[in-house]
């Protein structure tokens, strides 16, 4: 049966389109697979350089907060004055992005889905 249709699509020459097109949508396969893993590479990079400057804007944050703390204990002449202070900062600026949390959230969802429309162009 195969000798058959071998034989017919060398006789209406298709044999070599055949062969053409399977070798055209094995080679686009493999771009696409080439593309996804660069995609992949991309993303993977990405996260670890965001999850390095989230943790050293955190320490920053730790040991900002402990100095700003510890001067103003000296500035007050309190032993936990500073203390006091540095976490009400904290406990308003919560308080703030709590109550304003839908416009936030709205806000960076209307930028990330600019940010995804530019890149689809």
């Amino acid at each position: 049966m195969e000798k058959i249709s071998e034989t017919i699509l060398k006789f209406l020459r298709l044999d070599n389109i055949v062969q053409h097109l399977t070798g055209y949508v094995e080679t686009r396969v493999e771009l696409m697979k080439a593309e996804i893993r660069e995609d992949v590479a991309k993303t993977i990079a990405r996260g670890m350089v965001t999850v390095v400057l989230f943790l050293m804007g955190f320490l920053f944050l730790i040991f900002f907060s402990v100095g700003l703390a510890h001067f103003l204990n000296i500035y007050f002449e309190a032993a936990y004055g500073g203390y006091w202070v540095v976490a009400g900062i904290y406990g308003i600026t919560f308080l703030l992005l709590l109550v304003f949390r839908k416009n936030i959230f709205q806000y960076f969802e209307q930028q990330f889905s600019q940010l995804i429309k530019r890149k689809a162009k």
